[in-house]
């Protein structure tokens, strides 16, 4: 409310007022913020899980058929146990790096609310500016 000088004509406690309801605003869209962001970085980490699941069950479902016709295979040339022990060990290699694969891809994921972070430092400045 500006008066005839242009000059602000509302009391120190009316400014204090105001600036209390803009704070508590803004506070509560940076909330809303951080749960919206929080909520698409949990989506995707969750489809990274879910594509490692998906890719173990079927890994292994398709694995054992073809293991055991390799391991008989095998086993008419080499003694079966040899068989079944080299077969084991070139499956657990690729086990290994399926489960490797998506570990790197979960720790390349940032789960901090970056875009939340920086609009706080704006409003923290924004804060100290109106308190001037």
């Amino acid at each position: 409310m500006q008066g005839r000088n242009g000059r602000d004509d509302r009391t120190l406690g009316e400014l204090f007022s105001e600036l209390a309801r803009e704070t508590s605003t803004l506070v509560r869209q940076e909330v809303n913020l951080a749960k919206t962001e929080m909520g698409q970085k949990a989506s995707r980490v969750g489809k990274d899980v879910g594509f490692l699941a998906a890719g173990g069950v079927l890994a292994y479902a398709g694995l054992l058929a073809i293991l055991a016709g390799l391991i008989v295979l095998l086993g008419q040339v080499i003694p079966m146990w040899l068989s079944a022990l080299l077969v084991g060990l070139v499956v657990a290699a690729v086990g290994y790096f399926l489960i490797k694969k998506g570990l790197d891809a979960l720790k390349r994921e940032d789960l901090a609310p970056r875009q939340t972070i920086e609009t706080l430092k704006e409003d923290q400045q924004w804060i100290k500016d109106q308190a001037k």
